[in-house]
């Protein structure tokens, strides 16, 4: 991927936030969508919104899964589906429990390595459809997807062509440390708990003393949270067990579909230092990312950003560089 921030927008973090807030998303309206819900198997739901109108005949279907607190509506999402929509692809955005405007109704929420729900969800869509899928992950989504596809291994492609992760924290503790200290702290760590907080606290009001209200009410970073919150309510020991097993990169070398994995080196989320190296060597007797995994790191883009043109700017550079991508594996 060959890209390079415009003049009037310098740094990581404006390269962030400008495209999330200000840029424009998709050529001509806003993607119109379609909703189901679906009932999953421990009697909890999700909400799956598919891009409005007829697809082209035999066209693949873009599966997307969104990020930290995103949605259908979040700036990448609907520049995937207004890709999609040019191109007269189906598009599939699923959320992630709590995600879609309602509370979930189990007592545990989404995280970063949820490839079980992946799995479901992929393998649903599989079974509806006969035509070529690919998927692709924005920032935790990503994450979660590479995570299936090296739980799935070769069975991966029984339900999809190929993978794409745009802007995953690959190693977790790396992206909760960096984005727990500095500017990163006072921004965006109180923007995710802004949204993160109320939503767990709905869910102690569900299922009163679910966790340790009182702690959570005096988390500050994400560490904190997903100590009390997180981390507990799926299974994991505590935040550093969370984030251990939940990282994507140590398993790199287990995907056998074609995957892609697309960060900038001036991700505040994410540092360079802990992006996946051609060669290097992830998991302990796995060896390094291997030939199903292509590793895309330009010099720019941000968390997420990767904005062009001329002031506001817009976000397809993303979708014009990672769907041609999966479309090649998707004949």
């Amino acid at each position: 991927m060959n890209y390079e921030a415009p003049r009037w927008l310098p740094g990581g973090h404006l390269q962030t936030i400008w495209p999330a807030l200000c840029a424009r998303r998709a050529l001509g309206p806003p993607p119109a969508y379609r909703r189901e819900r679906w009932n999953t198997p421990d009697g909890d739901f999700i909400d799956v919104d598919f891009l409005a109108g007829a697809a082209q005949e035999g066209a693949p279907l873009l599966v997307l899964f969104h990020g930290l607190e995103g949605s259908s509506r979040s700036h990448y999402a609907e520049a995937f589906a207004g890709w999609a929509r040019e191109r007269g692809w189906a598009c599939a955005l699923p959320h992630f429990r709590g995600c879609s405007g309602e509370i979930n109704r189990a007592p545990r929420a989404y995280h970063s390595g949820d490839h079980a729900e992946i799995d479901w969800i992929l393998r649903r869509l599989r079974a509806h459809r006969t035509g070529p899928i690919v998927a692709a992950g924005v920032s935790l989504g990503g994450n979660a997807l590479l995570r299936w596809a090296a739980e799935a291994g070769a069975s991966a492609r029984a339900c999809v062509q190929a993978v794409a992760a745009v802007c995953a924290p690959l190693d977790l503790a790396a992206g909760g440390r960096a984005i727990g200290r500095g500017f990163n702290r006072q921004v965006y760590t109180r923007m995710f708990l802004r949204t993160m907080v109320p939503k767990a606290l709905a869910k102690w009001e569900q299922h009163p003393g679910l966790f340790d209200r009182a702690a959570l009410l005096a988390a500050r970073d994400l560490y904190d949270f997903d100590n009390v919150f997180t981390a507990p309510l799926h299974g994991f020991r505590d935040t550093d067990d969370y984030w251990r097993r939940a990282s994507a990169k140590p398993l790199l070398p287990l995907i056998r579909v074609p995957a892609l994995a697309v960060n900038a080196c001036n991700d505040p989320f994410v540092p360079a230092h802990s992006l996946p190296r051609p060669g290097e060597v992830l998991g302990e007797g796995l060896g390094a990312a291997g030939g199903w995994v292509t590793l895309w790191q330009p010099a720019q883009g941000g968390h997420v950003g990767f904005a062009q043109g001329r002031w506001p700017g817009h976000v397809r550079a993303m979708p014009e560089a990672v769907g041609p991508w999966l479309a090649q594996h998707a004949q």
